[in-house]
């Protein structure tokens, strides 16, 4: 692994120059026996307001749920054209530079070498940006879209025809699965390749510190290490602490349900909340052992076994279902892409504003955190290879996972409309983290597997702590990678904290609402980031020609 404390100039004219160190503002000390490298300002800022957060929250809570509703509201209403029209930028723009002169610009210089091989790229690129989602909206999300009021007729939220025939079966399967295919594919990735270009061009290309203000060097300068740079790390901290926390509150209602299904366990936000801080202190063991001893191999552990899981789920399932599925899901998602992706003129407002929207802020708040991840393994690759992979690999896995799941699951749905249990939680009751252990209960070895995936969604809860901590300790520490270890356990109690204080105040609103009061903001700066990249490239495009 390249070591971003030193300056990553891969040829001596960059044509960005700057004197600042890694670290320089930092304030280093003891507080009794424990040590602590931490830029003074980011830290304090984004430790005391998150803090406060915490305390307002459990004080008010009602309060405080109702600001978060108002919140979600607000955002999905009277944004939902700017988010749309926001992400659909990002493709465009990650297309522009992959057929450009631009894609042959490599990032670390043109002598660079990649780090990694292809296989263990695609490995790290699987881990670091794909979590608790594919347990708890594999099955929910397909089902959901679908829209199967049985046995009154199926209506799709695309218009499916409303007869329960086998080609409005197959319209809304396949609709439903396009519908959660669009939510998990390459729009979402689109985001994390602006944040990971930006990252990866400025560190590895012009030899600026391994942090998020580096990629706003062309539009401030110096000033960059100043005030000006000091808000946008704090903004990316508060954007990764409630990313993260509602990646948390979704594991943690999961692994609830599973619980419940399984043992009998009753379904209450103290149960919840119990997980969160049993989950919080396994991260803090993976957290203390470092990336290598840790994290490094808790992911690989986590990718075995949800590998294993997959195959499990596939061949013991009606594995031609699963397989068909993944095909019509993926055509249509290819005809319909357009359509879907439109900010305007559209009158699916509940699908649009209820599930588009508030995915596209969490992607945007999970981008410092997944950005930071892919441009520390992705040095050696040129600019249109790395987008071409990060856009397409990960998003096919999921379109797999996700077609196999969602398919099985509709297929119980249509086939046994009474006995369906995936019917009863989603449809009947709406009770979505039990979506999944309603599919696996029609599976021989039921309740082994659905401890499995109990497992699978608490390893995945734990290196997404212990990751997110690793980024949040970094831009707090201003920029280093090696800090007191004391600092990211910090982090990763805030986490938890979070996480717990918004299942506190409002649950799953209340994480939507942390997602996105952080995303309007931070979006933003990911648009200036794009006129970022372009003049970092049009710097390099110089200098390969000269």
């Amino acid at each position: 692994m390249t070591d971003l404390n030193k300056p990553q100039h891969s040829h001596n004219h960059s044509d960005m120059k700057t004197d600042y160190v890694v670290g320089q503002d930092n304030i280093v000390g003891k507080l009794g026996p424990l040590g602590f490298d931490i830029h003074n300002r980011v830290f304090i800022i984004s430790a005391l307001a998150a803090i406060i957060f915490i305390i307002l929250t459990l004080v008010f809570p009602e309060k405080a749920g109702t600001l978060f509703q108002s919140i979600v509201s607000f955002s999905n209403e009277k944004l939902d054209w700017y988010f749309l029209g926001l992400v659909d930028f990002f493709i465009l723009f990650c297309i522009f530079l992959a057929f450009s002169s631009f894609g042959k610009v490599r990032l670390g210089g043109k002598d660079a070498t990649p780090d990694h091989s292809y296989l263990s790229w695609f490995a790290l690129l699987f881990t670091a940006g794909i979590g608790v989602g594919l347990l708890f909206f594999g099955v929910l999300e397909p089902v959901y879209h679908a829209n199967v009021s049985l046995p009154l007729g199926i209506t799709s939220p695309f218009g499916a025809d409303g007869q329960l025939n086998p080609d409005a079966v197959a319209e809304a399967s396949a609709m439903g699965l396009a519908g959660t295919f669009l939510h998990w594919g390459i729009h979402g990735w689109a985001v994390y390749v602006i944040m990971a270009l930006g990252l990866a061009l400025f560190t590895y290309n012009k030899g600026l510190p391994f942090s998020i203000r580096s990629v706003f060097f062309p539009i401030l300068g110096d000033r960059v290490w100043g005030w000006w740079g000091d808000i946008i790390d704090i903004l990316a901290v508060f954007s990764t602490l409630f990313g993260l926390a509602t990646s948390l509150g979704l594991g943690a209602q999961q692994a609830n349900a599973g619980f419940n299904f399984v043992f009998g366990i009753e379904v209450t936000t103290m149960t919840q909340v119990i997980v969160i801080l049993a989950v919080t202190a396994v991260a803090l063991v993976s957290v203390w052992r470092g990336l290598e001893g840790g994290l490094k191999k808790l992911s690989e552990f986590n990718m075995i076994m949800a590998v294993l899981f997959f195959l499990f789920v596939l061949l013991v399932g009606p594995t031609m279902v699963g397989l068909e599925s993944i095909w019509s899901g993926l055509s249509t998602y290819v005809t319909e892409f357009i359509p879907l992706s439109a900010p305007l003129g559209r009158d699916d407002d509940a699908f649009r504003q209820g599930w588009t929207v508030f995915y596209w802020a969490w992607w945007i708040s999970w981008s410092p955190f997944v950005g930071m991840f892919i441009a520390r393994v992705s040095r050696g690759r040129t600019v249109r290879e790395f987008i071409f992979c990060v856009l397409v690999v990960p998003s096919l896995f999921i379109f797999i996972w996700m077609g196999v799941f969602g398919g099985m699951a509709l297929d119980q749905i249509y086939s046994d409309p009474s006995g369906s249990l995936v019917k009863s939680y989603v449809i009947d009751s709406y009770r979505p983290e039990l979506s999944i252990f309603g599919l696996l209960n029609d599976f021989p070895f039921s309740g082994v597997v659905s401890c499995l995936a109990i497992v699978l969604a608490l390893v995945f809860f734990v290196t997404s702590s212990d990751s997110g901590s690793l980024v949040v300790d970094t831009i707090t520490s201003g920029g280093k990678i090696d800090a007191p270890r004391p600092q990211r356990i910090f982090w990763a109690i805030v986490e938890g904290l979070i996480a717990i204080v918004l299942l506190i105040g409002g649950g799953l609103s209340a994480l939507q609402a942390g997602v996105t009061a952080t995303a309007i903001p931070f979006s933003l700066l990911m648009l200036a980031m794009c006129y970022c990249i372009i003049k970092a490239l049009i710097g390099e495009r110089r200098l390969i020609r000269s």
